[in-house]
Formats: C-alpha cells, structure tokens, sequence
C-alpha cells in the first residue's frame, strides 16, 4: 500500500468514528415474546425501524421468541449479553401478575431485569356484537351490568385465558359490579371477534388491536375500556370507570422495554435516550394507533423501575380477584 494510501484509510478512520462504532459493536436485538403478525409485534418493529439511525448505525433487528404468555422471550432478555446487545419489549401481566400465577418463574424480575422505559400503554376493550347489543338494549356499560344480574351466568365474554389482562379485568367487573359474566378463553383474538359477530358469544375483553376494524366498521359495540380514563385512539368509548358500579377499575396494558440487569449504566442511558426520542416523535404515535397502543415514555429508567414495584401490589390483588393465584 502506497503512503498515499495508507494515509487515505486513516483519515476516513479517523473521520468517520460513527461508521467504525457501528461495525465493531453487536446488533441490537429486539426481543418480542409474541409470534409475528400481532400487536405486539408491530411494535417491535416500528420501534426497531426508528431506533437505528439514533443508535450511531448500530443494526437493530427483531426476534420473535414466543410462549408462556410471554415468558419465554422475557426469559431470554434476563439471560442475555448484558453489553447493550439485546432488550425485549416485556408487557406489565409478565412482569406484575405472571410471578403470583405460575407455580415457579424462570426469572426474578426485581433481580434479573434493568427497566430503560416504557414504551406504550393501552387497555383491554370490552366490546359486543352490534346485533346483540341491540336486541337486548345494551346501550351502554350500566344497562349491559343490570342484564347480566337478571341474567347470571348469560352473558358469554371470550377472553385470552386464565392470568391473563382480559381474564383478570373480567374478574375485576365481577368483583366490582357484582355480576357473573361468563369467561370463555379463546388462544386468539381474530376467533374471538369472529364469534362475538357471529352471536357465539356475546362479548369479548382483548386488547384494541383485533377489535378495532370490526368496531369502526359497526360490526361490533364498543362498551368500555379498562383504563381509568379514555384511551386517545377512542375518544368516544368511555371508560369502565364512568359506570358507577365500577369506578374502582383502572387496569392499563403496558409494554416497557427491559434489558439484562448487569447492562452497564451508559448502555441503559445511550438506550434510553433513543427510545425516548423515538416514543416522543408524533410519527410514531400515530403508526401505533391501528394497532391500539398509545405511545408512552418514562421519565427515566429509574421512573420506569418504580413504576413496576408500584403497580406490582395492584396486579397481585387483581390475581387473587380472579382466583388464578397459586397455591
């Protein structure tokens, strides 16, 4: 090589330091504990497609690692590499309700995580067919609660399935209202709207995602939101909370992003710093809203790490509620 030459590599070393970061430090993997194609997953990946250009070109890629309501892939966030290399996007039943629920864990999420954000919130939406709305005079939460004491045991609400967020907000309208409202577990939210359309069932509690469509095409009947107040994407469906026999209800479905918790401390904040510029720009905002999630950032990691311990006490009561508590 010519000293021209050698002095031409140096000069681009030397002025291009983002490029050469970039390819010496490991990509970035978005662990998502869901299969691909759902809500979840959608958000990995508009998250995962903005976070590279403010990672100093660190490549950013989604893996699915599905299973155990999400437990698994939470699992494979605590085990990792904690050099800034892996995060998973971890939901609030996996990390508040899941430990009071199944007989052992593979994690201790007080020990085995590092909290860098919250990165959405949402709620579980209960909704019926429009048909049977209509003929039983449902028009809103308060008539569809005084027709199921008429009617106990009638009213048939397809769910996600014991420890779940729609089962456990299914057991707190119970306990609140005083009602019996049928659970039936479902293993997926398209077969739940379908059926609820059908007159198979005639409710269902799920996240917005599967419901939405169905909802704004009048095929379905949007009868409350388990948020304390409304979410932005419905401003028109009121919250659980407004029924006065329910007015104790405030269950929010978060998602935060995790990561190892021996994660060195200037990787948590280089992360932080990214995934809060991406959960603050309006773009991204907006690309959540079909998939029903409203974008939400912390303040800190350590806001995010107290939000867990605080909600933690709330999620375990909603356990017991339900009767999905271990023994």
């Amino acid at each position: 090589m010519t000293r021209f030459s050698r002095r031409a590599v140096l000069l681009a070393a030397l002025t291009t330091p983002s490029l050469a970061f970039a390819q010496t430090r490991r990509p970035l993997r978005v662990v998502v504990p869901f299969p691909p194609g759902g809500g979840v997953d959608s958000l990995g990946r508009l998250l995962a497609e903005r976070l590279t250009p403010l990672l100093e070109g660190q490549q950013v890629v989604v893996e699915n690692r599905s299973g155990g309501g999400g437990l698994i892939g939470a699992d494979a966030v605590a085990k990792g590499p904690a050099d800034g290399s892996i995060i998973g996007v971890i939901g609030a039943a996996t990390l508040c309700a899941a430990p009071f629920i199944q007989p052992s864990m593979p994690f201790d999420v007080t020990k085995d995580f590092r909290a860098i954000s919250q990165i959405s919130d949402s709620a579980v939406v209960i909704a019926v067919g429009a048909d049977v709305a209509r003929r039983h005079g449902w028009t809103d939460m308060a008539a569809l609660l005084a027709w199921a004491k008429a009617n106990p045991g009638g009213l048939r609400v397809a769910n996600a399935g014991i420890g779940t967020v729609t089962h456990l907000t299914l057991s707190a309208i119970n306990s609140a209202a005083g009602v019996e409202l049928t659970g039936v577990p479902y293993r997926g939210g398209a077969q739940q709207a379908m059926d609820v359309i059908a007159g198979t069932v005639e409710a269902t509690a799920d996240l917005p995602a599967a419901l939405l469509p169905h909802i704004a095409a009048g095929r379905m009947k949007a009868m409350g939101v388990s948020s304390g107040t409304r979410l932005a994407f419905l401003p028109d469906v009121p919250a659980l909370a407004e029924t006065p026999a329910l007015a104790s209800i405030d269950i929010r479905s978060w998602n935060t992003i995790l990561a190892p918790a021996a994660t060195p401390e200037a990787e948590v904040q280089r992360l932080f710093a990214a995934i809060r510029r991406v959960g603050q720009d309006p773009s991204f905002a907006a690309a959540l809203r079909p998939f029903g999630y409203d974008a939400a950032v912390s303040e800190s990691p350590a806001a995010m790490t107290a939000k867990i311990a605080r909600e933690t006490p709330v999620w375990r009561r909603l356990v017991e509620i339900s009767g999905a508590a271990r023994q």
